[in-house]
């Protein structure tokens, strides 16, 4: 099983270098086999703009191999030759934007099956806001003020970016729905990446981490280790 980064949102700038150059060496450094999946983006016809700042931003990182992936809707999704390109990536990042259009384009497809293999192989999977969000087991429509079910990932858990702007005031009303799950927060330009044999996660970047879970809230910043299970 490979890694994962979840990001909470104003991706591609700043302070997200630290968790983004983390996860590049984590998957082969400046020869990491970089995919951007930009589909979070389609719906208001951004994916092409959000798609090139991406490859910008890790080729100032010193990324070499850096492709954006032409999937965008359910029917790319499916394509041979968008599932031959991200099976054999070693670095795989899922950009923000519509949370349901993202999980309804990658649920059931054959890229998203060769993502997973690409994280079988020791690949790092990472998701920023909305990418972040449909990773976990559960996520949240803030259009319909809905829980809905991700891609599971991260067993009983939802993740709440942009939680030091907007996204905390989610929080309650997830708690109120999914009592029992495990509820992460996770501030803009920082993130947390899920790194050795213990299954613990770390954080990185310039914010928080804001667990929920029995009632209760932990913060964790930038260096700290914790386990969601």
């Amino acid at each position: 099983m490979g890694h994962i980064l979840l990001e909470g949102g104003a991706e591609l700038g700043g302070r997200m270098a630290e968790p983004d150059r983390r996860a590049m060496a984590l998957a082969g450094g400046m020869n990491a086999t970089i995919s951007i999946i930009p589909a979070a983006a389609a719906p208001d016809n951004n994916h092409q703009r959000a798609g090139k700042r991406a490859e910008i931003w890790f080729r100032k990182l010193g990324a070499r191999h850096i492709t954006v992936v032409p999937l965008i809707d359910k029917t790319s999704a499916c394509e041979a030759p968008v599932s031959d390109v991200l099976r054999n990536s070693s670095f795989i990042f899922i950009l923000g934007g519509f949370p349901v259009f993202l999980a309804e384009t990658l649920h059931g497809s054959s890229g998203w099956k060769a993502v997973l293999k690409s994280m079988d192989n020791g690949g790092v999977l990472a998701g920023s806001s909305a990418g972040a969000m449909v990773l976990c087991q559960y996520y949240y429509d803030p259009f319909n003020k809905a829980i809905k079910a991700g891609l599971n990932l991260i067993h009983n858990s939802i993740v709440v970016p942009h939680h030091d702007t907007y996204g905390a005031s989610w929080v309650r009303r997830i708690e109120r729905a999914i009592p029992f799950a495990v509820c992460i927060g996770i501030d803009e330009e920082t993130g947390m990446i899920l790194e050795g044999g213990d299954r613990a996660w770390q954080v990185y970047g310039g914010g928080s981490v804001s667990i929920y879970r029995s009632g209760r809230v932990e913060r964790f910043t930038s260096g700290q280790r914790f386990a969601l299970q």
